[in-house]
């Protein structure tokens, strides 16, 4: 893998640090399948990203909207860390050929299928987009529930420092592609592979509330 040392190395020390300064508990890890796979999660922190990145077993190639990489550092940095750039709001063809070939490649790629953070102190789910949908469906691999609890009160958008509390990732069973019938065409495949790998995050998040509670 590219780069392969850097993050690496990241991820044994700064990596492990943010884990112990959030306290992070990571449950389900066993699910996350051999081989390419989509890791689609609740998005409520900056956090998300970096504490799943540092916490899954295998390396996580993350979709980063595209304004980070107007920084020239933040440019440099994030291919090194396993990231590629996705244009929010469109169907981003390049964003979605890198995810799918990553997948074929037998890689873990992450998304949030809300397509952005959630409002300071709202933890609900809010619509999702089909791009995780298109894309496991392209690749034909599977998706996997993830659930963030704590990180809301963390480093909420709009916090402009985080704070350091428990964080709690649940990782749930893998939704495969042929879940979905094959009646009717991609679209409706989208949608309905769309709705139920949000059903089953909003399942894992119930769980981790409770398990937190």
């Amino acid at each position: 893998m590219k780069y392969a040392l850097l993050p690496r190395f990241v991820r044994a020390t700064l990596g492990r640090l943010l884990r112990l300064l959030y306290r992070t508990r990571l449950s389900g890890a066993e699910n996350i399948p051999p081989g390419g796979a989509l890791l689609a999660g609740n998005h409520v922190s900056y956090l998300d990203p970096m504490l799943m990145w540092c916490a899954s077993p295998r390396p996580v190639h993350f979709m980063a909207k595209r304004e980070l990489w107007d920084s020239k550092f933040i440019a440099w940095l994030l291919p090194r860390l396993w990231g590629f750039p996705v244009n929010r709001g469109e169907p981003d063809r390049t964003a979605i050929t890198t995810a799918t070939d990553l997948l074929k490649a037998g890689e873990l790629v992450g998304v949030f299928p809300e397509g952005g953070r959630a409002e300071e102190g709202d933890a609900a789910l809010r619509e999702a987009q089909g791009g995780a949908a298109f894309i496991a469906l392209r690749a034909d691999v599977p998706i996997v529930p993830v659930a963030f609890v704590g990180t809301e009160k963390a480093w909420p958008k709009g916090a402009k420092l985080p704070r350091l509390v428990r964080t709690y990732i649940r990782i749930g069973a893998p939704v495969l592609p042929s879940a979905v019938l094959p009646e009717g065409g991609r679209k409706e495949r989208v949608s309905a592979l769309t709705t139920l790998v949000m059903e089953r995050i909003a399942h894992e998040l119930e769980l981790a509330r409770r398990a937190v509670a």
